[in-house]
């Protein structure tokens, strides 16, 4: 089979890879962001939720937890569909790794500031929004973008719950052909290439939120 021939499907299934990475990392930031400001609350009702699920998802295998949500959740009567689950497995455990970069973040500011608050009687919610996200948030942003790559490498395990994800397509036209070389050669540098993209998009989007930050100090 011609290279040529074997390209169609390769990049049908970076398209599926580049899908669930851009949902999973968005989707993942958002459970971040919940859970690293939930660990710092003084509220054991966030607080405690939050630990459980950080030290859950950063102390077990990806590969289990997408195991677990496709083919232990149909069980109890909640079915997922391979990219459903694709994505919520990746999304939770991007989350769990970026919630102690958000917590790393968030206790890094100056202890004066969270004083400054205090005499200006703001709440703890304007202490946050007002004063220490905008400055955590440019901080947040190198970490945030290893782990966004750290996805995109991560989604190839997707393909074990049958999604047809650049990995899969790969190892079908491998058993198929049985061209090796070209073939992995081909899904090596689509992975690079991707991973390319988003290390530019992360950095742009860094580059962003510190004028932003810069900006409005």
């Amino acid at each position: 089979m011609m290279f040529a021939q074997l390209l169609p499907p390769l990049l049908r299934g970076a398209e599926i890879t580049a899908q669930i990475t851009l949902a999973s990392t968005l989707l993942g930031a958002l459970f971040a962001f919940a859970a690293g400001i939930g660990k710092l609350s003084r509220h054991r009702a966030l607080r405690w939720p939050a630990v459980g699920y950080i030290e859950v998802f950063r102390g077990t295998s990806l590969l289990v937890q997408l195991f677990w949500l496709f083919f232990a959740l149909p069980i109890i009567g909640i079915s997922l569909s391979p990219l459903s689950a694709g994505i919520l497995g990746l999304s939770l455990n991007i989350g769990a790794y970026g919630a102690e970069v958000v917590r790393g973040a968030l206790q890094a500011t100056a202890r004066g500031q969270r004083e400054a608050a205090r005499a200006l009687n703001f709440t703890p919610r304007q202490t946050l929004w007002r004063i220490l996200l905008p400055q955590a948030l440019p901080e947040m942003m190198p970490p945030f973008g290893n782990l966004a790559v750290q996805n995109l490498k991560d989604s190839a395990l997707v393909s074990l719950i049958t999604l047809a994800d650049l990995t899969y397509q790969a190892q079908n036209l491998r058993n198929i052909t049985l061209q090796t070389v070209p073939i992995l050669t081909a899904t090596l540098l689509l992975y690079f290439a991707m991973a390319l993209v988003l290390t530019a998009a992360m950095r742009w989007l860094e580059r962003r939120v510190r004028y932003a930050a810069g900006h409005e100090r």
